[in-house]
């Protein structure tokens, strides 16, 4: 197995930004930690919801007010209906104390200032056959910062070895983009940044999503107090949760992506169950509220995101993917030597990546957590996945001969590609329970 090679620190003379597993000193409110509902949200509910723009235009000119400008180029307006193509699209989760609630996060008022991706996410949806797969990038994990545009038409200088959570504080929205593009080689189209307060809105607008914990879960860390059970989280304390990592698992980063990734599965569940992304007042409600969280400067998108149109065109790519062709995996990594900080496992990752170009379907292999922070208990129900759109050309019934007529659809026969097992992760088919720390 081969990991990255660490080059030397950059000189003291940069911008150093720090991340630890450990608790930080800094007066910063929870540096090392923030959620990753602003992923789902971006990805679901900010693309669905913008049918509601369509009745708020003067409101959602502040999409495009308030937008970034990431380097590429999405020219052409897709037609009303699904995006043609694939869609590649980086969601990140800031430790911003800009416009947050001082009643909920008192250490802001004692903040220094500055900026992280603490979430770093890529979100591929694949061309036909229509399939999802979400990579989370540890926050401590040691790559390479390219060089990244100041915004006034000068550049930062690259950087041989930090943490990838430095990237938005280095170069914003834009130098994040570039970061991931620089390791996995996947051209980005769309990205989002969400901050705390927009987390806790977005979840209200949602109503709720179900989680799984084993065991009784009191961390003071984040205020977060469960019982074993299931509970339906909302607002703050969906917050809480997103960002526990004291208390479950191994109490690393690792374990808590995992924690975040059975949010995600059950958000995306209920989001299709319940019909939301067929329920057009539910749908106004999200988009309205979206539309505030970047008046409110609690979001931020990039240029190529801003237009309603094409978020609709996004968000019916996805509307009616099957469970099990939804996977979250981890970006593979390995502990550098003292511990602590990560390094990038690139063999293991490349696997997953060429599969994604390739457009192949994937197979876990791996455990569901690197971090121990949740464990399989079942199997969503069959009956709640949606049909997947038809792809196939053949229409009908099978005659005599096994010959379909005119109203059938054969099923794909794609040979799913096994990751190594170094890649952790699950699929929104697979129900998850949180497992308290060890």
């Amino acid at each position: 197995m081969s990991v990255s090679e660490t080059p030397d620190a950059p000189p003291a003379s940069r911008r150093q930004p720090l991340a630890r597993h450990g608790i930080q000193s800094s007066p910063r409110p929870f540096r090392q930690i923030l959620t990753i509902l602003g992923a789902v949200v971006a990805v679901v509910v900010l693309s669905v919801g913008a049918v509601g723009a369509f009745y708020v235009w003067d409101a959602a000119r502040a999409l495009s007010d308030n937008s970034v400008d990431i380097g590429d180029d999405v020219d052409q307006l897709p037609a009303i209906g699904e995006i043609d193509g694939g869609v590649n699209m980086l969601v990140v989760g800031t430790d911003s104390c800009e416009g947050q609630d001082l009643k909920l996060f008192p250490r802001c008022a004692h903040d220094a200032g500055g900026e992280r991706n603490d979430v770093t996410m890529l979100v591929h949806i694949s061309d036909s056959p229509r399939r999802v797969t979400v990579v989370s990038f540890p926050r401590d994990m040691i790559v390479p910062i390219p060089s990244c545009p100041t915004g006034d038409g000068g550049s930062y200088s690259a950087m041989s070895a930090q943490m990838i959570n430095s990237s938005y504080m280095y170069g914003g929205l834009p130098c994040s983009v570039l970061t991931v593009e620089a390791l996995t080689g996947i051209d980005i189209q769309y990205a989002a940044a969400i901050r705390w307060t927009g987390v806790i809105n977005m979840s209200d607008a949602i109503g709720g999503v179900d989680v799984c914990v084993a065991d009784d879960i009191k961390d003071k860390h984040t205020g977060l107090d469960l019982k074993a059970g299931t509970h339906t989280l909302v607002g703050a304390e969906a917050l809480q949760f997103l960002r526990i990592r004291h208390g479950i698992g191994d109490g690393s980063d690792l374990g808590r992506i995992s924690n975040q990734q059975q949010f995600m599965s059950s958000m995306v569940r209920k989001l299709q169950s319940d019909g939301v992304l067929a329920n057009p007042s539910v749908l106004f409600n999200l988009a309205t509220t979206a539309v505030a969280q970047v008046q409110s400067q609690q979001l931020v998108l990039s240029d190529s995101l801003t237009n309603p149109q094409r978020m609709v065109s996004i968000a019916m790519a996805v509307k009616s993917v099957p469970y099990k062709d939804i996977v979250f995996v981890q970006y593979p990594t390995v502990y550098a030597p003292g511990g602590g900080r990560v390094l990038p496992v690139t063999d293991a990752a490349s696997v997953l990546f060429q599969a994604l170009e390739d457009n192949q379907p994937i197979k876990i292999t791996g455990s569901a957590s690197s971090g121990y922070g949740v464990e399989v208990i079942g199997e969503a129900e069959a009956e709640a996945s949606p049909t997947p759109t038809p792809t196939g050309s053949a229409t009908g019934t099978p005659d005599a001969s096994g010959t379909p007529d005119a109203g059938e659809t054969p099923e794909p026969t794609e040979t799913a590609v096994d990751l190594p097992s170094t890649i952790s992760g699950s699929t929104a088919a697979d129900v998850t329970c949180t497992q308290a720390e060890r």
